[in-house]
């Protein structure tokens, strides 16, 4: 039987790990006790915030979109620490960055932007890996077919695989468009490219797919 492509795909969308993160107390308030709250800004507010030297309103920006980076980071590379790594280098540009961010796009649309250039410039240099999203996946006993889990975990390995192999604009667009579920414009955004051309590259990007698998 052929391979459901869309249906793997759609197997992969949400990674089964979490993150729990303590936020100190103290970044939630300013430091002399004048100003509201960092934690009611909203993000326009929090970025104002951050260019006026409150430190610690990026430490909340960081808070509000590590997780989503992270996972997007790691689409590319296939595995934790690379991911972390990437992570954490789109973070430190965004810092320093921070003054040239004009607000014409979303802040997590802007991270995303980061993200994409820092991750293809890493699989530019290392071929990825293709780690499991868990390394130690767990196949519950109590299923009622353990081995569809495992059968269902090798096609997401395939699947992965598969992507890698795309050219670069078709892999980022595979990726944002399936694991994100961006919308054709908001990839265009990301991308630097037009909204044609994303629906583009999608399509080839598919149909290459389909063929690898």
């Amino acid at each position: 039987m052929a391979t459901d492509l869309n249906s793997i795909l759609a197997q992969n969308i949400k990674p089964e790990w979490t993150v729990s993160i303590v936020r100190p107390e103290q970044s939630l308030e300013p430091k002399d006790g004048t100003g509201p709250a960092l934690a009611e800004l909203d993000e326009p507010a929090l970025v104002a915030a951050c260019l006026a030297g409150r430190r610690e309103a990026f430490d909340m920006i960081v808070e509000l979109h590590r997780r989503a980076v992270y996972q997007l980071c790691y689409r590319f590379v296939g595995n934790h620490e690379d991911a972390s790594d990437l992570s954490q280098e789109v973070f430190i540009r965004a810092f320093r960055g921070l003054d040239r961010f004009r607000g014409d796009s979303s802040l997590g649309t802007w991270l995303y932007r980061i993200a994409v250039n820092v991750s293809l410039n890493k699989v530019s240099a290392k071929q990825p890996q293709t780690e499991p999203i868990d390394a130690r996946p767990h196949i519950d006993s109590r299923a009622v077919d353990p081995s569809s889990e495992l059968l269902r975990g090798e096609r997401a390995a395939q699947v992965r695989a598969a992507i890698a192999c795309l050219p670069k604009k078709q892999r980022a667009t595979v990726i944002l468009r399936i694991y994100h579920e961006l919308s054709h414009e908001e990839i265009a955004g990301i991308l630097g490219s037009s909204v044609g051309a994303v629906k583009t590259n999608f399509f080839h990007a598919l149909a290459k797919l389909r063929n690898l698998l």
